[in-house]
């Protein structure tokens, strides 16, 4: 349908002077340009500026460059918080290349898969990560260029898997290096990859104008003034670090780097550097909360605490308050960009009785200021449900801040935008106020310590021991972590297996985050027709 021209169409024309692409790239020569000597990083002893930030970053793009990265190539990192992960997220993309950050918790095939799919150009690895890294490389197709980093606050062994080391490389590259933006901003800027589900993980791409928004809604959301203290306990790898690595740029603020999640380092880090914000899953807040009283210190302000997968339990948040953090719950999926959902809370409710502001803090929320839409609608009509926190449906996103697609999967892609809106997959009820609250996850994923988990991919590794007949797997609520994997076993008849060995089994075949912490020897409860009735397997589970 062409639209009707009016006068306002007549020689009024986009050019250089009136539009140009979003990109977070623009954030970080902001505020370097505007508060170059503010301290940008800190990673233990090491202290950059926004200059040096943004130098250092446009030495990796030039050395990328020079190394013949150009646009739409992929450059993989598999890194922990550190500085060249954050120079990452801006170097990478001043190539015009593509930033795929590998989760580090994933076994050799998952990564070697994704390193095949993304056709990796160029990975850089971090020596902690070199021993799955070097299983995952001799198991890829792709033979990428592999840059080795030394990180000074990683103390452990690992080998150099590469020729170079990261300070080497970029020191062949330009600090001046004259990087250009992307001439649209529906290019894509990263690429983060799914937990897989169902069959292999799917790459989701993000765009430039997507992560500029979202970086945006997460200043605005998170109330974040000018020099914000951010410290990383949430992984970068995480969906670009929730676009947290582009948000900080926004008010010049500070990075604080953290390689491991222990509860000393981080209140130490909140009380010395006076971290003013950080985000993270249950086991974060677990950690915090239950740590010696030698380890805790006091805080220097509230703290604001962001955390997403399952809502924290009533005692959990009243501890965190009276630890001097407050709590705020997300939502999100890998395909918007991380969180694009809040929980925005409202004065009133603090007069409201502890059960009844649990109730409330266990919803998952309205939309962010950059997502354009949100509803719970029927999946197959496209009408959206009532509005009365009953009727359940599926929830559904629409706007800027939605993925560009499935890479090399045009299929799920038409899938997830049927009818005009993303399909989540997650199950949910929308309440009269407008709030959104999540029911159940169609797709069975269990969330643990911030991970998805598939309950097929553990039922499976579970299937293929000798001795197993038949396995259901579902998510057990769990105060540290979140959600826990929790197993139900029929053995084949005259069989045996006990719960250590079926343990061990699932250790040699997963990722340990995705080990069942709990095995039960049953009869699996079917309809008559022979389909397993995980509703009632998840009631089990609470007793377990």
């Amino acid at each position: 349908m062409t639209m009707a021209a009016t006068p306002y169409d007549t020689d009024l024309d986009k050019n250089p002077a009136n539009f140009q692409p979003l990109t977070p790239l623009t954030l970080l020569e902001r505020a370097a340009s505007t508060f170059p000597d503010q301290t940008a990083i800190i990673h233990g002893d090491l202290r950059r500026s926004y200059i040096e930030f943004y130098r250092r970053a446009r030495q990796l793009g030039s050395a990328l460059t020079k190394a013949g990265v150009k646009r739409g190539d992929t450059v993989s990192v598999m890194l922990a918080n550190t500085p060249a992960m954050l120079e990452a997220h801006y170097g990478v993309p001043m190539t015009g290349g593509v930033l795929n950050t590998l989760n580090t918790r994933l076994d050799a095939a998952v990564l070697a898969f994704t390193l095949d799919h993304a056709q990796t150009k160029v990975l850089i690895v971090d020596r902690e990560f070199s021993p799955v890294m070097k299983e995952a490389l001799a198991r890829a197709k792709t033979k990428p260029l592999i840059i080795d980093y030394d990180d000074p606050e990683y103390t452990g062994a690992g080998e150099r898997l590469g020729k170079v080391e990261y300070e080497d490389f970029i020191a062949d590259g330009d600090p001046d290096f004259a990087w250009a933006m992307p001439p649209d901003e529906w290019d894509a800027i990263s690429l983060n990859y799914t937990s897989g589900t169902t069959g292999d993980p799917k790459g989701v791409v993000y765009h430039h104008r997507g992560a500029y928004l979202l970086a945006i809604g997460n200043v605005v959301t998170c109330g974040m003034t000018k020099h914000p203290v951010y410290l990383w306990t949430l992984p970068m790898f995480h969906c670009n670090g929730w676009c947290f690595t582009w948000s900080i740029s926004v008010g010049a603020g500070t990075h604080v780097c953290l390689r491991q999640v222990r509860a000393k380092a981080m209140f130490d880090a909140i009380a010395t550097h006076k971290v003013t914000h950080l985000c993270g899953a249950p086991i974060v807040m677990a950690t915090l909360l239950n740590a010696p009283d030698e380890e805790k210190q006091p805080l220097p302000h509230e703290v604001q605490f962001f955390t997403a997968a399952a809502p924290p339990p009533e005692a959990v948040l009243a501890g965190m308050k009276g630890a001097g953090f407050n709590v705020t719950h997300l939502y999100g999926l890998t395909e918007t960009y991380g969180p694009a959902v809040v929980n925005d809370w409202h004065a009133a409710w603090d007069a409201l009785d502890s059960a009844a502001q649990a109730a409330k803090k266990a919803r998952q929320g309205v939309r962010y200021v950059g997502l354009e839409a949100l509803d719970v609608m029927d999946p197959d009509t496209m009408v959206p449900v009532p509005h009365d926190g009953e009727t359940i449906g599926e929830v559904m996103f629409r706007g800027n801040v939605v993925m560009k697609g499935y890479l090399k999967n045009k299929a799920a892609s038409d899938k997830a935008f049927a009818g005009g809106w993303f399909h989540s997959g997650d199950l949910g009820v929308m309440h009269p106020d407008g709030y959104i609250q999540i029911k159940d996850r169609s797709k069975d994923i269990i969330i643990s310590g911030g991970e998805n988990i598939s309950s097929i991919e553990v039922e499976d590794a579970l299937f293929k021991h000798p001795s197993v007949q038949a396995a259901a797997v579902v998510a057990k609520a769990d105060e540290r972590w979140g959600e826990t994997p929790c197993a139900f076993v029929e053995l084949k008849p005259g069989k045996k297996a006990t719960e250590d060995e079926l343990v061990a089994w699932c250790r040699e075949k997963l990722a340990r985050y995705k080990v069942p912490r709990h095995i039960v020897f049953s009869e699996l409860p079917k309809t008559s027709t022979g389909k397993i009735q995980k509703f009632k397997l998840r009631e089990m589970a609470k007793d377990v």
